[in-house]
């Protein structure tokens, strides 16, 4: 039985941005020839380094403005991309690059308030995030960031 669903950005979202080419905090997006991995905060898949155009812009992956809301940078793949569908199931590429993507697990409560932080390292991500929901019952949902960036990967949400 599912226990949660990954959740990315938006395709609707995301496609007003490309379109005014201005991140929700009037700051113009810049686009540039992949330098890192990513990944693709639309697809959740990996960028090819000097090949993939993305887009870099500000986001908040947060609905209510307080203390934890915590925008940042995210890139998208420039060109149309569909969103991550095998969503009963963390990204196995970002999962399988521990050395370029070491997780950490962020817990929220109702309110958006932090209640729980924790690193995955070799854990395995899906268990992780199952048997956190299983045992916080406060938790309501996760945020997926690279545990060195610090970047917004993707949201996760209890089933």
């Amino acid at each position: 039985m599912n226990k949660f669903k990954i959740v990315p950005l938006a395709k609707a979202y995301v496609d007003t941005i490309k379109t005014t080419m201005t991140d929700d905090f009037g700051n113009p997006v810049i686009e540039q020839v992949a330098t890192g991995l990513g990944p693709c905060r639309i697809s959740l898949r990996l960028f090819e380094k000097g090949v993939d155009k993305r887009l870099l812009f500000k986001h908040s992956p947060f609905e209510l403005e307080n203390a934890y809301n915590q925008p940042g940078p995210v890139f998208i793949n420039a060109g149309d991309v569909e969103e991550y569908s095998d969503i009963f199931r963390f990204p196995p590429l970002i999962k399988a690059n521990k050395q370029s993507f070491p997780l950490s697990l962020i817990g929220y409560n109702k309110r958006q308030i932090m209640v729980l932080t924790r690193l995955v390292g070799n854990d395995d991500v899906d268990l992780l995030i199952g048997d956190i929901f299983e045992q916080h019952q406060e938790v309501e949902y996760l945020h997926a960031r690279n545990a060195q960036a610090c970047c917004f990967i993707c949201k996760i949400e209890r089933l």
